[in-house]
């Protein structure tokens, strides 16, 4: 059994014992069912073309889903954890501040996954709380650990509460990853469609932010927008064929991309490790930061 399970296997004794007693609450566990549509449609999401058939055929022989498929089964899992014991608790106020995905075996392209979610951090900036939910995701039927996660909130207005102010280092979860100051090793462009939130949204996310006009209005912006999911998607992707697979990545969301924009992502090798940014080329605007993957081996050479 995971050390999910029990109540006491996130507790730190800086901790208020508000965020004590809400790590300690008993959360069910998620269960996640897919097959190789699901896959596919997916990959379609993060941009994927109907000419690289090992993403979008099920009968290819290198059939599988991109690596960032395993922000896909947790989804409702880390969405779907309670916050409102948080003082002034508003879900309206809530941004996505960061990303971290942990790959611990080959991604089935299908089955029958379970997930469990716990509060690992919660932070309070005063004027908001900073909340890091893990949540491990394993084979029902094995007990394999397939994918690990990491997601950290912000909710504006929700601080105050005590306890911690400053985060643990949690190595590649928590990295700053600042580009070196040289040009980047390589840079690819692609350019998203305007359709390619609705398209993303099939695959779990189905916030109107992304769809409605007047729900993005209400946010404060001209049009929907790209999920912070799918950026992240597709810089991975470029990643993935730049340099080769990858056993974990992390970004931080710093801005954000109205589909049909170019997203840019600029790497930079550092041994085992590729930094990366990422950015809306029509506004030059930073969308990705602070962002790394670590590579499944440490000779992925850049293939310009």
């Amino acid at each position: 059994m995971s050390k999910f399970s029990s109540p006491n296997a996130f507790v730190d004794p800086e901790d208020s014992q508000l965020v004590a007693d809400a790590k300690k609450a008993p959360v069910d566990p998620v269960d996640y069912s897919y097959t190789e549509r699901d896959v596919i449609l997916y990959n379609l999401g993060i941009g994927a073309n109907e000419k690289e058939l090992q993403w979008t055929y099920e009968g290819d022989d290198e059939f599988t889903a991109l690596p960032t498929f395993g922000v896909i089964p947790q989804f409702a899992a880390s969405s779907g954890l309670p916050l409102d014991w948080l003082p002034n608790f508003n879900p309206a106020k809530l941004l996505h501040g960061e990303q971290y995905l942990s790959i611990k075996a080959p991604i089935p392209t299908s089955g029958e996954l379970v997930n469990e979610a716990r509060l690992l951090e919660v932070l309070d900036k005063g004027k908001a709380a900073a909340v890091t939910i893990i949540v491990e995701t394993r084979d029902k039927k094995t007990g394999e650990v397939i994918f690990e996660n990491q997601s950290t909130v912000f909710i504006r207005g929700a601080g105050g509460f005590g306890g911690k102010r400053a985060g643990k280092d949690r190595g590649a979860a928590t990295a700053q990853n600042a580009p070196p100051k040289r040009r980047p090793d390589a840079v690819v462009e692609e350019k998203t469609l305007p359709s390619q939130a609705a398209l993303y949204r099939l695959s779990g996310d189905s916030n109107p932010l992304h769809i409605l006009p007047e729900f993005a209005a209400v946010g404060g912006f001209d049009q929907p927008i790209l999920h912070g999911l799918c950026s992240m998607g597709i810089a991975g992707k470029h990643v993935m064929k730049t340099f080769g697979p990858y056993s974990d990545i992390k970004v931080r969301f710093a801005g954000v991309v109205y589909p049909g924009e170019t997203l840019v992502t600029e790497m930079w090798k550092e041994g085992g490790k590729v930094v990366f940014a990422a950015k809306a080329k029509e506004r030059g605007t930073t969308v990705l930061a602070a962002a790394a993957a670590t590579l499944v081996t440490e000779t992925g050479k850049a293939k310009l």
